[in-house]
């Protein structure tokens, strides 16, 4: 301290804490003078004591004139040193960086002009002290006061072009730094920060790319800002970062993988715009590197697919064909259960256009990695059958897609069908609005008579007899009404002369007996009226309910559909088909006679030409077989109906045991009956309706049997949809 009085005259002390500017600047410029001489003559011992002065009783002085002073003495002996300078920067730069934290705004003011000066003497020596004169210039960015504001922005510029020429800065110490406050939300840090990473990646020998996935997702942050000027540089930054990943030979797709995972969910547009269009190149460009991330990143564009803005469903699209068209091994890290997650879990979207391409995906999987997914088969099952009930019917129809993919083995085909009896047992409403689509899409898949022949195996032992007449009664529809079971209907019209039309006949009959109707309908299809004739003579007053009245309106109606086009040419030859005659009578004789149904079968009857009964002369065979009728027509042909059946007693063709069958019907029907009183003592055992509600409930059945209205044809229903 001595020294240092010595050399500097009282006077300057004096003027160098004076409160007018103009003194203290006059007192640095005679400091300077001073240090200059000091140098020259290299007493570095008195310069050290000088500098100490100016540190302990200005710049940490109580008094904030003197802190001003010493401040502006500092810079002062930094010039008046020159070259050598940077053997004093030790005990120069922190008494001046202290200050910035100054709680006098004009301190802090004079602290950047301090350092202002120092740096354009030292510049390069400059560099050791970067992280503190960083740390200091980010904080003064968002000061309070606009002229510290201002003096920090020149400050800030003169440190990035020391930066960029020099050689002694470190990239790896500067990145913690940067990585630290990349989420702070001040605008003008963010302007700061943005303003580094553009100038250090100018530097073509300072790597910031390899540090990308540092501060990253701070940028990302950015794009959300509510200054546009701010999103706008993120952009920038982003933008010019993506270039440079599409011309560098090796780039860390993984840890930025992650990052865009996230943003894409981000609740900002713009953000998510950016994070799809990154993750689109990332996909091009990364390849089996992102093998590890195949599933992150399909989460990620899943959502997508369906946003609201259309830029990022194009994108999200494109880069979700690009992801499905890498073909990834297993044995590569390549995660089939973890992928299946994601489709599983985007399979309850609200959006039709997510769910969908979830279905795609699991198909995707199925074809390439098959015993990889049926090991995750019990994971993903129940989904997919809940997605059997999805609002839309063109996931649906993909669902089914998937689950024909899997039953392409036979276990699973008959996991596949039980389960599918079992959810319509559970949710009758979907066997009613999505059942024929789903058998329909079924058949096509997998083959119509497999499915049928299943559905009927699983069916003929269902306990719950409710259930089992009404899928039947639905089967039985699809059956008359659908073109893609029309190969079944021809197969079915030859049982009595092709072994394999019996075959199906026999198999579909054990379950088709829950419903008479099914068994009538199934009768006019293989042709073998003589049976549809003894079934019909078989039913007892519980059989003809209004359920029945109903079933039996809609196949007066469907025999005058193209289908039964076959039957009703047949009404042109009564001698030959007298069976058919009998049957439609009988039918005709169950209807009540105000229906509609009625009229239309009296109508067709009525319709057959009396030229056809011309000539026509009919006995009972010898044999009195009760089955069988000979009929002589007027040019002398022999004509039987359903052929010759004097094999086998008369009572089977083809291997047909029709008194079999017509014994499994009644028993079936028998125990409809039984369950059918059990259900109604159980109801009466209940505790009653109040007399009003009883009232209420009346007309309603009375409604429902009544069949002048067209239950079939007066309710609107959907693609796929049954009336049952």
């Amino acid at each position: 301290m001595a020294d240092a009085l010595s050399v500097v005259p009282a006077a300057v002390l004096r003027n160098l804490a004076d409160k007018l500017y103009e003194k203290r600047k006059n007192a640095a410029l005679e400091v300077e003078g001073i240090v200059k001489q000091l140098a020259a003559n290299g007493e570095h011992d008195k310069i050290t004591a000088v500098i100490n002065l100016l540190t302990t009783e200005f710049t940490y002085s109580p008094q904030a004139n003197h802190r001003k002073g010493g401040l502006i003495g500092l810079a002062a002996a930094t010039v008046g040193l020159t070259t050598d300078a940077a053997q004093h920067l030790e005990e120069i730069v922190p008494p001046v960086l202290n200050s910035f934290s100054d709680q006098d705004s004009r301190v802090r003011y004079y602290a950047c002009e301090a350092l202002y000066n120092i740096a354009k003497v030292v510049r390069g020596d400059f560099i050791i002290f970067f992280n503190q004169i960083f740390d200091v210039l980010c904080k003064l960015s968002a000061d309070s006061d606009a002229n510290v504001q201002s003096a920090a922005h020149l400050l800030d510029r003169l440190v990035k072009d020391i930066v960029t020429e020099s050689d002694q800065f470190s990239i790896e110490e500067f990145i913690p730094l940067l990585r630290e406050r990349m989420n702070v939300l001040n605008p003008y840090v963010r302007q700061f920060l943005v303003g580094w990473i553009t100038v250090l990646d100018s530097v073509p020998d300072i790597d910031m790319l390899g540090f990308l996935p540092d501060f990253l997702d701070g940028l990302f942050n950015m794009l959300s800002d509510s200054s546009h000027e701010i999103r706008q540089q993120a952009d920038s930054a982003l933008s010019e970062f993506l270039q440079e990943i599409k011309n560098s030979p090796s780039v860390d797709y993984g840890r930025m993988a992650e990052i865009l995972v996230q943003r894409a969910g981000s609740s900002d547009e713009f953000t998510r715009l950016t994070a799809i269009t990154w993750i689109n190149e990332f996909v091009k460009l990364g390849g089996d590197q992102l093998v590890p991330y195949y599933a992150d990143i399909l989460g990620a564009i899943l959502p997508c697919i369906s946003d609201k803005e259309e830029k990022i469903r194009v994108v999200a699209c494109e880069t979700n064909e690009e992801l499905r068209a890498i073909k990834a091994d297993p044995t590569e890290a390549f995660d089939v259960g973890a992928i299946l997650s994601i489709a599983r879990r985007q399979l309850s979207s609200e959006w039709e256009a997510t769910r969908i391409e979830a279905l795609h995906w699991i198909s995707t999987l199925l074809n390439r990695h098959r015993t990889e997914v049926l090991a995750f088969l019990n994971d993903i099952f129940d989904t997919l059958l809940k997605a059997l009930s999805d609002p839309s019917d063109e996931v649906v129809l993909v669902v089914l897609d998937v689950h024909a993919c899997i039953a392409k083995d036979p276990q699973h085909f008959r996991h596949l069908v039980v389960f599918l009896v079992h959810t319509f047992r559970l949710d009758n409403s979907l066997l009613e609005k999505r059942g024929a689509l789903i058998i329909r899409r079924l058949c096509v898949l997998l083959n119509a008579e497999r499915v049928y022949r299943e559905l009927s195996t699983i069916l003929e032992g269902e306990s719950d007899s409710d259930f089992a007449s009404i899928m039947v009664q639905a089967l039985n529809l699809i059956l008359l009404t659908s073109s893609e079971l029309s190969e079944i209907r021809y197969l079915l019209k030859q049982s009595l002369v092709n072994p394999a039309g019996k075959d199906l006949y026999i198999a579909l009959y054990a379950s088709w007996c829950h419903s008479p109707m099914a068994i009538i309908s199934l009768c006019f299809i293989a042709q073998t009226y003589q049976h549809a004739s003894a079934v019909i003579q078989s039913l007892v007053e519980e059989d003809i309910n209004p359920k029945f009245l109903v079933q039996l309106d809609k196949l007066i109606h469907l025999l005058e559909t193209p289908i039964f086009a076959y039957l009703r040419l047949q009404l042109l030859e009564p001698g030959r088909y007298i069976w058919l005659f009998k049957a439609l009578y009988g039918l005709l004789m169950l209807l009540p006679q105000q229906s509609a149904a009625f009229k239309i079968l009296k109508t067709r009857l009525k319709a057959v030409p009396s030229y056809s009964f011309n000539g026509m002369q009919s006995k009972r065979m010898p044999s009195g077989d009760s089955y069988q009728f000979l009929h002589h027509m007027s040019n002398g042909s022999q004509i039987i109906e359903d052929d010759d059946l004097t094999k086998d007693g008369g009572s089977s063709h083809n291997g047909i045991n029709f008194d079999a069958r017509l014994q499994q019907f009644q028993q079936m029907q028998h125990l409809h009956r039984m369950h059918f009183k059990a259900q109604t003592k159980s109801l009466n055992n209940s505790t009653p309706l109040p007399k009003e509600a009883q009232r209420e409930e009346e007309p309603s059945r009375t409604q429902s049997i009544d069949l002048n209205v067209l239950p079939h044809r007066s309710s609107k229903r959907g693609p796929g949809q049954l009336k049952l």
